[in-house]
């Protein structure tokens, strides 16, 4: 299996991205990933103030996919999820979703046994790893978009549901596409709230495959029960919106729907969703039921 080294790592996407490896579409291949803060923390005494904030959210790649045009859409199936034996989940002092609450930082070391988080003698949580950081490159307009920012083309979505057995679809706006991710979390809540999850080194198995001539707006995540929407931006009910907005075209699409009727099942099928809360661009997503539509169904009218 094609190993793609945790070495090679980007701190933006863009539509100039060069590739660093190549894969074919339905090769497997595994991608060492580094944690948010590049594995500078490995004790409880180390700080923020006093880490190298230039090597923040690493993501490992670009990984550049043959076949894959501008104007397809990157199937991508995450495999397998494998973290290391302990994170560090940590509060910065000014940031998070309660930054006026914040007076000092720390940091926990959190030790990982029989797939729980040991939080303290009394707490433990079961695991349920996920991708932070996963993206392909930008549209030209878009310019460069840090990896500590989410939007159109996937990058810090922080979206628990992206994890082992889901599958990720995201927009190719360049030749090759330029996959990279990162960031992985042994587990986070929804919303992020202190700005980070249980920071983790790892490694991800993934296959891809190219569905072609297909476009959407923001990517889009399959579960075993959902389809999700996931849209970014600086204000929270905006990227609700943006995320709704896109479900009402799928639905109106895949199922022959007006707005209005698209918009009245959207009522009482849809969930709406945070993902995180306290990134440059904030995440929400749309979900809906696969028994109401799967993405066979969504590709075939898209």
């Amino acid at each position: 299996m094609k190993v793609i080294k945790g070495c090679d790592v980007v701190y933006g996407f863009s539509f100039d991205m060069e590739e660093k490896y190549r894969v074919s579409p339905g090769e497997e291949f595994l991608v060492e990933t580094n944690d948010c803060f590049y594995q500078q923390i490995q004790n409880e005494d180390e700080l923020i103030e006093n880490l190298d904030h230039g090597a923040f959210n690493p993501a490992t790649g670009p990984i550049y996919v043959e076949g894959a045009r501008a104007g397809d859409v990157l199937k991508v199936k995450i495999k397998k999820i494998e973290v290391d034996s302990k994170g560090c989940s940590l509060t910065i002092p000014d940031a998070g979703f309660l930054p006026d609450r914040v007076s000092q930082a720390l940091t926990k070391i959190i030790e990982i046994k029989d797939d729980f988080a040991i939080f303290s003698d009394d707490i433990k949580i079961p695991i349920r790893p996920m991708i932070g950081v996963i993206g392909v490159a930008t549209r030209k307009e878009d310019g460069l978009i840090a990896t500590d920012t989410p939007f159109r083309h996937g990058g810090n979505m922080d979206t628990t549901d992206i994890t082992q057995g889901t599958t990720l679809y995201l927009p190719v706006a360049v030749d090759g596409a330029m996959l990279a991710l990162g960031d992985l979390h042994a587990v986070m809540g929804d919303g992020e709230v202190c700005v980070t999850g249980l920071e983790i080194p790892g490694k991800v198995t993934l296959e891809i495959e190219i569905i072609k001539n297909k476009k959407i707006a923001w990517p889009i995540l399959e579960s075993k029960d959902s389809i999700q929407v996931i849209a970014s931006d600086p204000n929270l009910e905006k990227a609700s919106r943006l995320a709704l907005l896109e479900m009402i075209r799928i639905l109106e699409k895949s199922k022959s729907l007006s707005f209005e009727e698209a918009y009245i099942l959207s009522s009482l099928a849809v969930d709406m969703k945070i993902s995180q809360l306290v990134n440059p661009n904030k995440t929400a997503r749309a979900a809906i039921s696969k028994d109401i539509i799967d993405t066979k169904t969504l590709f075939e009218k898209l």
